[in-house]
């Protein structure tokens, strides 16, 4: 049989690994947001548009917007403009007041 203490603190060691799930959790979040911004920013500064030559056409625009998002994931992971550590700080900050 588990004597009270064991128990009090199997459930602080869960109760201390949820905030660090729900970082994770965050982050990603607050990561992939910047990545589609920066997407939105690639598409409008015409990164991976294809020269007139290959013949366009509703595939290559489609094919192209997958290779822009996954450009912007990388750069999102690799530190990007900062918008996802600063969209975590906030989402972080407004989880611990609610």
């Amino acid at each position: 049989m588990l004597e009270p203490t064991a128990i009090n603190l199997s459930h602080q060691m869960k109760e201390s690994r949820a905030p660090a799930r729900s970082d994770e959790a965050l982050r990603a979040a607050a990561q992939e947001l910047e990545a589609n911004f920066l997407a939105e920013m690639l598409k409008a500064a015409g990164v991976a548009r294809q020269p007139a030559g290959f013949g366009g056409g509703e595939g290559e625009d489609q094919f192209a917007s997958f290779l822009r998002l996954e450009e912007a994931r990388a750069m999102a992971k690799a530190g990007g403009i900062g918008l996802a550590e600063s969209l975590f700080e906030a989402l972080k900050e407004r989880r611990d007041v609610i």
